[in-house]
């Protein structure tokens, strides 16, 4: 979980309200209150997000966005990259 504590990004204060989730053994944020949707400018018109991936290092350092997620293989890709990224798995 230590990764999502980041010092830059504009949700540290929603972050408590968001769902932690695990995938492949890695820890990542749901956004059920479109918070961080809002923040990052990724929130539709429609009430929708965007399906865009970010991944936020440690010191809140946007390492790569996804704006090719693909929802049928969205587990699997997300685990190879943020095992290509160098993240820990818990």
């Amino acid at each position: 979980m230590r990764h999502f504590y980041r010092k830059n990004a504009p949700v540290l204060s929603s972050m408590l309200a968001s769902l932690l989730l695990f995938v492949g053994g890695f820890p990542i944020l749901s956004d059920p209150e479109k918070r961080m949707t809002k923040d990052y400018g990724v929130l539709m018109a429609a009430g929708f997000a965007r399906r865009w991936t970010y991944y936020i290092d440690v010191d809140g350092t946007i390492l790569k966005i996804d704006k090719e997620t693909k929802p049928a293989t969205a587990g699997r890709d997300l685990t190879r990259t943020m095992e290509e990224l160098g993240f820990p798995r818990i």
